[in-house]
């Protein structure tokens, strides 16, 4: 583990410490799985991107082999 050092809004931190009282958790276990489930978080929207952008490649492939063979069928 690395240690660093962090700087919060006080409000942050006095919201953080009453939610530990009741959670019965470590402030650094806390700030872990906070960060943990927001780097999920934004890789989710990152791969949705991802996703969406493929999507429209293969979407125009798509429509491009389907003129094609709608153009072989008026052939037959």
């Amino acid at each position: 583990m690395k240690n660093i050092s962090l700087k919060l809004q006080e409000q942050i931190l006095h919201e953080t410490e009453s939610l530990l009282e009741h959670l019965k958790t470590s402030r650094n276990k806390y700030i872990n799985e906070a960060v943990k489930y927001y780097n999920d978080y934004h890789k989710r929207k990152l791969l949705e991107e991802q996703i969406v952008k493929e999507s429209l490649l293969v979407s125009e492939d798509s429509m491009s082999i389907l003129s094609e063979f709608e153009n072989l069928e008026d052939k037959i």
